[in-house]
């Protein structure tokens, strides 16, 4: 507190500070640079926080600027500024919190809040105490400056306020005093107050829930609060009540729920949106369930309520005309990310025995995830009412089914039919948004739904049209197989391709984007039944091309690659490549290297190419040498950023988008992508190896995929790289592994190279066991892992049935039960027959596990003949074995598959 500004030093700054807000650019970055390089001087933070919070005399504006100024020397350079330094700033600005002016303290709470999160509660022991002391001060000015600071605190360090510093945790006396604050007669000071608490109530803080029945008794105080913001807080804090001490809302559950009904109507949207998050929490909870039915009846109307589009949602969203030739704007387009290559397998129904994997067994992180479904209808980027009513109906759908069905007819027929448009939209919504939920109820009124909603695709509302392409692609697998005869197909198929079909060229961007999703849906639902329509199909996608603006071309795209997987090799005909090809070469002409758009072009091509097979070969060629271009480019950006960190770090994607086609141009073409790989500059495999160490994951997990696709197409040009390969391929099939889908794409390359290796693979093959047995009998390795790790272990056997026999005892179990649901394909054959190797050598490991051997063979829909023989051969080797127990031993086997036995083998 010895330091004094000069008088010469202070006038100088605080010209400069004044200049600073010149409206001439070149005076602007003039002034900018001279303020920067007083970075350097020891005590320029001294200056700063002087004018800040010694200098009321000066311009609210002017010492704004010195505390702007001074946070962000804080935040960059908090470890370079001197303890004597930092020492007068945290005295000033502790001084400085009950300034007359609202901006200016507000700033000061800022410079605080940011020494906190820079050096840590324990570093500045005195702040807590301090401004806790300063809450009881007479001068208002100071409590509300104190406490915006002690807001900010608990929200950026709530861990931190909840453990113990130098042997005192300080919430366990900072609640029971900010609680009390609660009632006070000023709104900021109410709002601050329940803000800071509700920090602590999802980290389930013991400090918080010694005080909670004072903490709730205030809460219900402040319900019917004049002002919103402190009743969104209130609502705010009973969701997170209802999560983690629902015990404390039950006993008045009536009263909260009748609250939570009126404030999901508040005319202020903020505290209509927190109310509504309230019906979302309550029926997640398995256990509160029951206590809500209750009270379906209310809550069914409010929320269709919310679904309704407001006046002001309108006017935000415009849209309500023809503006297909409207550019977009940059800011409308989501950033987009390639989702890497993994290897999975498709699963036929469970149908009885035992199941495939254990009720707990997590799924792989690359599967869709189902809450995107309400993104699909676009409504606008920020969560709103619209959009919490719409999932908390859903949710409500799921939990409840028929039940909430009922409630909720007699609304949607009332929505439905309305004369308004803004009604029918919210009724359509509604459809929408209770299809998963309520399908087995909805289903027999569909007939009279499909053809009422295909109908309303042209109604003259572009927001009704674009919520009905969301409603009927939620209904499309319906659409696809109606109950019924399958001639009913074409009473609701047909009329739905060609009403999305017409939609997809509609003259409003929102219609086109939520008319092309709907068909990819519909695609993905129809698959072959699709390839009679092919030519109007690729005739209007394509069309689309003329007629999209940016962000839905990137949609278009998916369309398209979505088409691709769906009708297969059904693609490559000369009429239907004529069509479609011309467009994307076009686009992918037109697209620079660093362009982002490249990732959904080059997404689309890997499906395309793959469906397409020896048809793309035409296109082939300049694919492929891109391809390999954009890796090398990218490694060669990675190498000089690490020999100079100043560099730009190069974006990955590109690198994983290329080799992600080059697996599928490697599928597409087989063995004819030998040429393709021998020819190319710098060497494909030489690049590869590389890839398969990058640090990036994602690389990792498309390297592994394209080394098991090349595996498979032209393995001699694999072999010269095979002991580096098995080396790092070995280290990336990890039990433990943090990145599921590349230990996943490792294990399945693992059982390509195997195939191709034949008895070669011996050298590798006990670390691959070592790896692949843990993965395959542990109770938490995901799915899609868990059948590659089997298909991958079968596979060794079919090469080496001597050293993987041996271990059968220990896996077969768990090999049985991965394995039994994959759809009949020739990774299974090639897996099972491994199996049946090891059996014939080592037919006492399978003993414990028969049934379940069994159950996996009964599994197959149609076995090939050869593999059926094996089969045959063994089970009526082991009913020899067992002689005149077998009879005894097989009537403990489930029904199914003792059926199956006796049909398929007369066992």
């Amino acid at each position: 507190m010895e330091w004094a500004p000069t008088q010469e030093g202070l006038s100088q700054l605080l010209q400069l500070l004044k200049d600073s807000v010149s409206s001439n650019n070149e005076i602007h970055t003039m002034i900018q640079q001279k303020l920067d390089s007083f970075n350097k001087i020891p005590d320029y933070p001294n200056y700063l926080v002087y004018i800040l919070t010694q200098m009321p005399q000066e311009e609210a504006s002017t010492r704004a600027i010195a505390g702007l100024l001074l946070k962000n020397i804080i935040r960059v350079h908090f470890s370079s500024i001197l303890s004597e330094v930092l020492a007068y700033v945290k005295t000033l600005s502790i001084k400085g919190l009950g300034d007359p002016d609202v901006m200016v303290r507000g700033i000061i709470g800022n410079v605080i809040t940011t020494i906190v999160t820079r050096g840590g509660l324990a570093d500045w022991p005195q702040v807590l105490p301090s401004l806790m002391e300063l809450l009881d001060s007479p001068d208002y000015n100071v409590v509300e400056g104190s406490f915006g600071a002690l807001q900010k605190i608990c929200e950026d360090s709530a861990r931190e306020l909840d453990q113990d510093i130098e042997g005192t945790r300080p919430l366990n006396f900072m609640i029971p005093k900010i609680i009390a604050f609660f009632d006070s007669p000023h709104v900021k000071i109410r709002v601050y107050a329940i803000s800071c608490i509700n920090q602590f109530i999802l980290m389930r803080s013991n400090s918080l829930f010694v005080h909670i029945d004072a903490f709730v008794a205030a809460l219900f105080k402040r319900a019917g609060d004049e002002n919103p913001e402190v009743r969104k807080n209130v609502c705010q804090a009973l969701v997170m009540l209802l999560e983690v001490r629902p015990d404390k809302l039950m006993p008045e559950i009536n009263n909260v729920v009748e609250y939570m009904l009126y404030s999901t109507q508040d005319q202020d949207e903020q505290v209509a949106l927190e109310a509504c998050e309230f019906w979302l929490a309550f029926a997640e909870q398995e256990e509160l369930r029951e206590h809500l039915r209750p009270f379906l009846d209310r809550i069914v109307p409010v929320l269709l309520k919310g679904m309704v589009y407001s006046e002001m949602d309108i006017l935000t969203l415009g849209g309500d005309e023809d503006d297909t030739d409207v550019p977009d704007s940059e800011t409308d387009i989501k950033p987009r990310f390639h989702r890497a290559k993994t290897h999975t397998f498709e699963r036929t129904e469970t149908n009885g025995g035992e199941t495939s994997t254990p009720a707990n067994r997590e799924e792989e992180d690359d599967e869709d995830d189902e809450d995107d479904d309400m993104d699909d209808d676009d409504i606008y980027s920020e969560w709103n009412l619209r959009k919490c009513s719409a999932a908390a109906l859903d949710v409500l759908a799921t939990v409840f089914g028929n039940v909430l069905l009922e409630i909720l007819l007699p609304f949607l027929r009332e929505q439905l039919f309305h004369q308004e448009w803004k009604h029918r939209e919210c009724g359509i919504l509604a459809l929408g948004a209770v299809s998963e939920g309520c399908m087995e109820g909805v289903e027999p009124h569909l007939q009279n739904l499909v053809p009422y909603l295909i109908q309303t695709l042209n109604d003259p509302k572009p927001l009704v049209r674009s919520i009905t392409c969301w409603t009927l692609g939620r209904y499309s697998r319906w659409c696809v197989n109606p109950s019924g005869t399958p001639q009913d197909r074409s009473k609701y198929f047909e009329p739905l391709l060609v009403g999305l079909l017409h939609r997809v060229l509609d003259n409003n961007k929102r219609v086109q984007e939520a008319a092309c999703s709907a068909f990819a849906t519909l695609e993905e639902e129809a698959c072959e039944l699709l390839i009679p329509y092919l030519d109007p199909i690729l005739r209007n996608l394509v069309f689309a091309f003329t007629k999209y603006q940016h962000k839905n071309l990137l949609i278009l795209y998916d369309a398209i690659g979505t088409l691709a997987d769906s009708v297969s090799g059904a693609l490559n005909k000369k009429e239907y490549i004529d069509i479609l090809m011309p467009p994307l070469i076009e686009k992918w002409h037109l697209l620079k290297d660093d362009d982002r758009d490249l990732f959904p072009l080059l997404e689309c091509l890997s499906s395309v190419t793959t469906a397409l097979g020896l048809g793309f070969q035409p296109f082939a060629q300049p694919v492929f040498e891109r391809c390999v271009k954009l890796i090398h480019n990218t490694l060669v950006q990675y190498q000089l950023h690490q020999q100079n960190p100043s560099l730009d770090m190069p974006d990955k994607d590109f690198m994983i988008v290329a080799l992600d086609l080059l697996s599928g141009l490697t599928q597409g073409l087989g063995n004819q992508v030998e040429a393709l790989v021998s020819s190319s500059s710098p060497p494909l495999l030489s690049l590869l190896s590389v890839c398969l160490t990058d640090p990036v994951a994602e690389v990792r997990q498309s390297a592994y995929a394209l080394l098991g696709d090349l595996s498979i197409a032209c393995f001699t040009h694999i072999k010269p790289y095979l002991n580096q390969f098995m080396v790092d391929l070995i280290s990336q099939v990890d039990p433990n592994a943090e990145h599921v889908s590349v230990c996943n794409n490792a294990a399945w390359a693992a059982g390509e190279i195997a195939l191709q290796c034949g008895s070669e693979m011996q050298p590798w093959i006990p670390p691959l066991l070592e790896r692949l047995i843990p993965l395959l009998i542990s109770e938490t390795t995901p799915r899609t892992l868990l059948e590659n790790a089997g298909i991958t272990i079968g596979r060794l056997g079919l090469v080496c049935p001597q050293l993987v026999a041996p271990h059968l005892d220990t896996f077969s179990e768990a090999w049985c039960k991965a394995l039994r649901s994959i759809r009949d394909n020739d990774e299974k054959d090639t897996a099972f027959r491994g199996l049946c190797e090891m059996i014939q050598v080592n037919p006492n490991g399978i003993a414990k596990s028969f049934l379940y051997f069994c159950d996996a063979v009964v599994q197959w829909q149609q076995p090939p003949d050869e593999l059926n023989e094996i089969f045959r051969k063994i089970l009526n080797g082991f009913k020899q074995m067992m002689g005149p127990n077998w009879e005894a031993y097989t009537n403990h086997f489930p029904h199914h598959i003792r059926q199956r036995l006796l049909e398929r083998y007369g066992l």
